[in-house]
């Protein structure tokens, strides 16, 4: 008979679904604050964790109108893992995702070249969830509108980065806020020469692509 300790059960990974994360950037006496929300206990991806709006890129995002497409700083930066289409189904995943969960918008159509893209995050291969996140930016005087939003996010608002910093975020939430630090530090001319940008992979760490 053979040995049932010898057998090796392997897990079928879950593929990546593309999403699109907004980070929402309000400067009030040189600290940065970003918009953010509670999930509700109900969700199955991150309940009762303290997140950017965002969630997945549908298929209609990659044809969706715009009305100016994302800087060639950051379509470049966003094809560097991404064709043309998915690169501007993130920029509207981003917009619309940030209209239907907080009632703000930048535009409409979306003005995409108010986007900044900051990082990427790959969740583990043997999560029953998985995202391929990209981590997109947009200053405050860029937005418009009543915050308000369909109550998917709770407690949604504007936090510091020191009061955010100081409650137990999720790992990847709080990396990408120690990146978003970093991206601050930086002039406008270093941020559009970047040639390479962060890929979170909890396993390994901060890459860089």
């Amino acid at each position: 008979m053979p040995d049932d300790s010898a057998l090796i059960v392997r897990s079928k990974s879950v593929r990546a679904k593309h999403a699109a994360s907004l980070i929402v950037l309000r400067i009030r006496n040189n600290e940065p604050h970003m918009l953010m929300g509670m999930r509700g206990a109900k969700h199955r991806f991150m309940p009762n964790r303290l997140v950017f709006p965002g969630g997945r890129v549908d298929r209609a995002d990659m044809t969706a109108p715009c009305a100016t497409p994302l800087s060639p700083h950051t379509e470049a930066a966003l094809r560097k893992n991404a064709n043309a289409r998915l690169a501007h189904g993130l920029g509207a995943a981003a917009a619309r995702e940030l209209q239907e969960e907080t009632g703000l918008s930048f535009g409409t159509p979306p003005r995409l070249d108010v986007l900044h893209y900051l990082a990427r995050a790959v969740t583990p291969p043997l999560s029953p969830i998985r995202f391929n996140a990209r981590f997109l930016v947009v200053e405050e005087k860029h937005v418009s509108g009543t915050l308000g939003g369909d109550g998917e996010l709770e407690e949604l608002r504007f936090y510091g980065m020191k009061e955010v910093l100081a409650l137990d975020l999720a790992l990847p939430t709080r990396r990408v806020l120690e990146r978003l630090t970093i991206w601050l530090s930086m002039t406008e001319g270093e941020r559009n020469h970047q040639d390479k940008t962060p890929v979170l992979l909890r396993d390994r760490g901060w890459l860089m692509e």
